[in-house]
C-alpha cells in the first residue's frame, strides 16, 4: 500500500534532474508514489526515473527581452500554472519539491496557490533565479552549502543543510581512501569539463603539462575528457610528450577515475563539486566563465575557503600559471593529502537519504526529527564511520 503521493518539479538539465532523480529513487523505495514534472528536455531522461510518472509542463524565462517577449512569457507561465493547479488537485500530493530551473516555477506556484506543503532544493552556492523567486513562499528550503548567496532572509528560518544528492556509483567510490602520492610513483591526473568537455582545458592543460619537469612527466598517467573535435589533437600532444594518456569525449566511469586521481582539474558545477567532495579528492577548479550569477565561482569558493581545493579563474588562466600551480602541488604530497581530507569532510555522499529523511519529517511534521536534521545529528547517526 502506498504511503501517499509526492511531486517533484525540475528543469530539464542534468544539474536539476540528477538530484531530482536521486530523491525520486529514494522516495519510490520508501513506498511513495512519485510524479516528476519537467519540460520536453527532461523527458529524454524518462528511463532514469524508474517507478515514477513523468509529465511535461510548459515554461518560459520571465527575463525575456522586450515588452512582447515578457508578455508572451507571462502568458505561457500563467497557462502552465493553471494546468498544474488542476494537476495537483488530481494528484493530491503530500509534498511538492522543486529542484530549480524555470520549468519548476509553474508547479511550485500552483502548490503555493493550493496551499500544498512545498520545498525547494538549491544545488549551488548562489541561488538559482527560479529558486530565489520562490524561496520566501516555501515551507522549507534544502541547501547544499550553508546560506547560499541570494537566499532571502525570511527563508533562513526554515533552511536545512542536506547537501546535493549524488549518484549511487559516487557513494560506492566514496568508500575508497585517497591514494597517497608516493615518491617516484605514478601520478594519476584527471581532467574533465562537464558533460560536453571544455575547450579551454584542451587548449591549456597539454601546454601546461609540457612546462613540467621531465621527471614529473615520466610519472604522469592522464585521463582527460575533451570535446569530440578536440580528442585527436589533445591525444597527439600527449603522445609527442611521451606521456601515458587516455583522451575521450565521454567517460562512463568518471566516479571511478575520480577515486583513483591524485589531483583533478575540473569545472565547478554543483554536481561536479559535490561528487569531488563525496569521494574526497583535491581539485584545481576553473569556474565556467559565462556561468549565470557566477554560481560555479561560489561553489569553488566554498571548497577553497575550507582548504579542500584551489581555484584558477579562466580569464587569467595560462599554461604557465597552471604549470606553476600543478608543479608546486605535485611536489608537495602532504598538501594534496590535506586537501583531500578536508574535501572529504565537506562531502555528503548520503545526501539523497538525508533529503528523503527531511521530506518524510516535513510530511509527518516531526519537530524533534526536524531539529535533529537541522543540527546534522540524524545524518551523523545514520552514516557509517568512514576514514580517509
Amino acid at each position: 500500500m502506498t504511503k501517499g503521493s509526492i511531486v517533484i518539479a525540475a528543469g530539464g538539465t542534468g544539474g536539476h534532474l540528477f538530484p531530482a532523480q536521486s530523491l525520486s529513487q529514494e522516495m519510490v523505495k520508501r513506498g511513495y508514489d512519485v510524479t516528476i514534472i519537467t519540460d520536453e528536455r527532461g523527458m529524454a531522461w524518462e528511463k532514469a526515473f524508474e517507478g515514477a510518472i513523468m509529465v511535461v509542463s510548459s515554461s518560459a524565462t520571465p527575463y525575456r527581452r522586450g515588452l512582447l517577449g515578457k508578455i508572451g512569457a507571462a502568458l505561457t507561465i500563467g497557462r502552465a500554472v493553471i494546468r498544474n493547479f488542476f494537476r495537483l488537485g488530481r494528484i493530491k500530493p503530500l509534498y511538492v519539491i522543486g529542484f530549480g530551473g524555470y520549468p519548476s516555477i509553474p508547479p511550485m506556484v500552483a502548490a503555493i496557490l493550493r496551499g500544498v506543503p512545498r520545498m525547494i532544493h538549491e544545488q549551488n552556492g548562489v541561488m538559482g533565479r527560479a529558486n530565489r523567486a520562490l524561496a520566501s513562499r516555501m515551507t522549507a528550503v534544502a541547501v547544499t552549502v550553508p546560506s547560499p548567496k541570494g537566499l532571502p532572509e525570511k527563508a533562513r528560518a526554515y533552511e536545512f543543510m542536506v547537501g546535493n544528492p549524488v549518484r549511487a556509483e559516487v557513494v560506492k567510490q566514496s568508500r575508497k581512501p585517497y591514494p597517497a602520492l608516493v615518491a617516484d610513483g605514478p601520478i594519476e591526473l584527471l581532467i574533465f569539463g562537464g558533460s560536453q568537455g571544455a575547450t579551454v582545458f584542451s587548449d591549456v592543460v597539454p601546454a601546461a603539462i609540457a612546462c613540467l619537469d621531465r621527471a614529473l612527466l615520466d610519472r604522469l598517467k592522464i585521463h582527460q575528457q575533451a570535446r569530440p573535435e578536440d580528442v585527436e589533437r589533445v591525444s597527439k600532444a600527449y603522445r609527442e610528450m611521451g606521456i601515458e594518456a587516455e583522451v575521450h569525449a565521454f567517460y562512463d566511469n568518471l566516479p571511478e577515475l575520480m577515486a583513483k586521481a591524485h589531483l583533478v582539474i575540473s569545472r565547478s558545477g554543483a554536481s561536479t563539486v559535490c561528487e569531488l567532495l563525496a569521494i574526497g579528492r583535491p581539485a584545481i577548479m576553473v569556474p565556467l566563465q559565462q556561468a549565470l550569477d557566477d554560481d560555479q565561482g561560489a561553489n569553488a569558493a566554498y571548497v577553497v575557503e575550507a582548504g579542500g581545493g584551489w581555484i584558477l579563474r579562466q580569464e587569467a588562466l595560462t599554461a604557465e600559471k597552471l604549470a606553476d600551480h600543478m608543479g608546486g602541488l605535485l611536489a608537495n604530497p602532504s598538501a594534496l593529502t590535506s586537501a583531500a581530507r578536508i574535501a572529504k569532510s565537506l562531502g555528503r555522499p548520503y545526501a539523497a537519504r538525508d533529503l528523503a529523511n527531511l521530506v518524510e519529517a516535513l510530511i509527518e511534521d516531526d519537530r524533534a526529527r526536524l531539529k535533529r536534521i537541522s543540527e546534522g545529528a540524524e545524518a551523523e547517526a545514520e552514516t557509517p564511520g568512514e576514514k580517509l
